[in-house]
């Protein structure tokens, strides 16, 4: 009875412990504000429904909504490192809610078009604010059990979001742009409350606005991994914008596609957490390898399935690889950024990330029209070349992080 009573504490402290206030305040904001994130995966179904426009009109309204949050991580890298970490998460916030509002209340094209174009750069800004800020806050070998908290706060908002804004498109989709701003606004409100500033001080060539992106892509392992991301971006993003359409020419309906990829959710919120702090005590490159290597078999097998069930195999599969590698690339770009510079370094990644998630529908469609059972192979394929050139990059990411963590 004892050794169990203390092996929960334990157990508990060894996932949780050892993380500063302030890190707590982020994370609690950050699954509040994606509790509310729900215009963004129904905004295409509400600009055809709500605002009767054709399919191929909301795409290239969507479009422009990527191409702002393309430009938004260069921006807000510049703005966390120029201006601080807690002004550029909570402005960027309350810019969102203020443009989820004006979104809400656009009728005309034109006014639809320039709100998601501000949307877009407004409704990420946070990301390379809040990685630079848990880069500041917590020591290296604490960062990939903190960036996977916030991975799988961010995973159980989403779950919730996905189902409570379903319910609201019905209800009306006032509620949702509503709902959808005063989480943003919270989240902006809470940092400014509970979050200190943890900009370095402006001192020597280090200060803050010394130094840009020129250095940022000076910095050949940087530049590589962003490639890497960019890549691996590109794969992973094929589960939200071609995967639901290959099911679909299947045979199968929306319905179908809402439950396996539920898989992907479930499984994160359930194992994801105690997984993090093993994971992330391991050589980061390695670990962050085999993962993109698990997430390109797992979608490389969708190729082989013709049943709901073989669906969820995959998705269960290649949410395996997502699982290994949470919290593992923010740790990397914090060890790679000089502490100057790490709202542009996170700007970086976020836009790969962001560049990724928009190539994502070109290459998945353009496969899917030439050969639907060549597109999944062709896919694990890519990811395959992503995971080697970490491998490739392996020895001096190592050398950076050691240099990092002394």
């Amino acid at each position: 009875m004892t050794s169990t009573t203390l092996a929960g504490p334990g157990f508990l402290r060894s996932k949780l412990g050892g993380l500063p206030p302030a890190f707590w305040a982020l994370w609690t904001g950050t699954l509040v504000n994606r509790v509310g994130m729900m215009v963004q995966p129904f905004i295409g179904v509400y600009l055809t429904q709500a605002r009767g426009m054709s399919l191929a009109a909301a795409g290239a309204v969507m479009a422009v909504f990527g191409v702002g949050s393309l430009l938004s991580q260069i921006i807000a890298g510049w703005l966390a490192d120029r201006f601080g970490r807690r002004i550029t998460l909570t402005g960027g916030m309350v810019a969102t809610a203020a443009t989820m509002v004006a979104l809400g209340y656009s009728t005309s094209l034109p006014a639809i078009v320039a709100t998601m174009f501000v949307l877009g750069m407004t409704v990420d800004i946070y990301r390379p604010a809040s990685t630079a800020l848990v880069a500041d806050l917590i020591p290296p070998l604490d960062r990939p059990r903190a960036y996977g908290l916030l991975f799988w706060a961010l995973n159980l908002g989403f779950a919730v979001a996905m189902v409570a804004g379903g319910w609201l498109a019905q209800a009306g989709y006032g509620w949702m742009f509503g709902i959808n701003a005063a989480t943003s606004l919270a989240f902006g409100l809470l940092v400014w409350r509970a979050v200190p500033e943890t900009l370095p001080a402006r001192s020597g060539p280090g200060g803050p606005g010394r130094g840009g992106f020129a250095d940022v892509l000076k910095d050949r392992l940087m530049v590589a991994f962003s490639v890497i991301t960019l890549i691996s971006t590109v794969v992973y993003s094929q589960a939200f914008t071609t995967l639901p359409l290959a099911m679909t020419h299947g045979g199968f309906t929306t319905v179908d596609y809402g439950m396996v990829i539920a898989v992907n959710g479930v499984l994160i919120v359930l194992v994801q957490p105690l997984t993090g702090d093993w994971f992330g005590r391991l050589d980061h490159s390695t670990v962050l390898a085999v993962g993109l290597a698990v997430i390109g078999a797992g979608f490389a097998l969708t190729a082989a399935v013709s049943s709901i069930a073989g669906y969820a195999l995959s998705v269960i599969l290649w949410t395996a690889g997502e699982i290994v590698t949470a919290g593992i690339p923010g740790a990397i770009v914090a060890a790679l950024a000089p502490p100057h510079l790490r709202g542009r370094y996170s700007g970086m990644y976020g836009f790969a990330w962001s560049g990724g998630a928009l190539l994502a529908p070109l290459l998945g469609t353009g496969l899917l029209e030439v050969s639907p059972a060549a597109l999944w192979p062709a896919i694990g394929a890519i990811n395959l070349v992503a995971a080697g050139g970490l491998l490739a990059i392996g020895p001096a990411l190592r050398r950076r992080t050691a240099a990092a963590a002394h």
